[in-house]
């Protein structure tokens, strides 16, 4: 009978592409038995994560080729592509995952997305690595914004746009992709209107929107001013809101009064029979690098919804996703992120920015 080992697998990355490093940790029997980690340059999260990967299949693959593994990662990129869900586009994600199939025999691995605080070993090796590497001799930091000035590299240029406001908008009521689905009121047509005029003016070239109703409308007024075609797809609805759906705030504090303050308090929580803000961003995150790889160098026009956005910035800025409590978008803003086709590089130009025409 073949033995079974359970692998973690994490990487970290100070910039994204930035500063990084990879931990894992091997279990068999329910217990430890090596912990790995190491620096890699400079390198995206994506990167960092397959490294890790490779390090822990090649170890084991070293100890015992016919062995079964199961690979348990937090990134929902690695393991839909490594289980074959999503397609690899990038040319250094297509090379790493090669890697990885070649580090043990494919039929003998299975993949299974874990949420990040059951990975916390793992990604507490790979920064602490970074850190003493760091700590030793400081690696070289790279401005590549900086770089970008004076290079002729064309980004894909992609503008997120909030819809306009509904009748739970001004009352901050939660209005999700699964919920009552209500339309803009006579404001948000209004902010509508106003936004089209500037998207007007930065003439994008591709046109992507959620079909929810309220950014479908803000969508079709847009484009009685660019006139696209208007590609609907449900990768960028609203957080599931679940129960909650419809309801203000303070009607969620009083019927739901623990769950109110764990979800609060915690990006992973979700509401009953919703999404959690991790969930979110694993479900964006492959959606905004397939933009770059689909539209390189094109002008990107994608209407979608504030916790939506929320996750692109936290993705395009490296932050934390206690950073979520800290960001809000206004309907019918514009949101602009570069994408750089050499590297992947993300980089956030404007936030939550008003039309200020007329």
């Amino acid at each position: 009978m073949a033995n079974t080992y359970v692998l973690y697998a994490d990487g970290a990355s100070r910039g994204n592409p930035g500063n990084a490093s990879f931990g894992a940790v091997i279990y068999q029997d329910g217990k430890v038995i090596k912990e790995l980690s190491e620096t890699i340059g400079v390198a995206s999260n994506n990167v960092a994560e397959y490294e890790g990967l490779v390090a822990g299949l090649r170890f084991i693959n070293s100890i015992d080729a016919n062995a079964m593994i199961e690979v348990r990662m937090d990134s929902k990129l690695v393991v839909e592509q490594m289980s074959g869900g999503w397609k690899i586009k990038h040319e250094s994600m297509k090379e790493l995952a090669l890697i990885a199939r070649k580090s043990h025999s494919p039929e003998l691995v299975s993949y299974k997305w874990i949420p990040r605080e059951e990975n916390t070993y793992a990604d507490s090796l790979a920064n602490k690595a970074l850190d003493i590497k760091i700590g030793k001799a400081p690696l070289k930091q790279i401005n590549f914004l900086t770089e970008r000035t004076v290079s002729e590299e064309v980004p894909t240029q992609i503008y997120f746009v909030r819809h306009g406001e509904t009748k739970l908008t001004p009352t901050r009521s939660f209005s999700g992709g699964k919920g009552s689905n209500p339309p803009l009121s006579e404001v948000g047509i209004t902010q509508a209107k106003k936004v089209a005029l500037e998207i007007e003016a930065r003439k994008p070239e591709v046109f992507i929107a959620s079909p929810i109703l309220r950014t479908k409308q803000t969508a079709e007024i847009i484009n009685e001013k660019i006139n696209l075609e208007i590609q609907y797809s449900d990768q960028w609805i609203e957080a599931d809101f679940g129960l909650w759906d419809e309801k203000s705030p303070a009607e969620v504090a009083a019927q739901y009064p623990k769950e109110w303050d764990l979800w609060r308090a915690h990006t992973d929580y979700a509401p009953p029979g919703g999404e959690s803000y991790e969930e979110v961003v694993a479900r964006v995150y492959p959606e905004l690098e397939k933009l770059a790889d689909t539209y390189p160098g094109k002008k990107v026009l994608v209407v979608t919804h504030n916790i939506i956005i929320r996750s692109i910035a936290k993705i395009v800025t490296g932050a934390p996703m206690e950073s979520f409590f800290h960001i809000d978008v206004s309907p019918c803003s514009i949101t602009t992120v570069n994408i750089y086709p050499s590297d992947g590089l993300q980089v956030l130009v404007g936030f939550s920015e008003r039309s200020l025409r007329p």
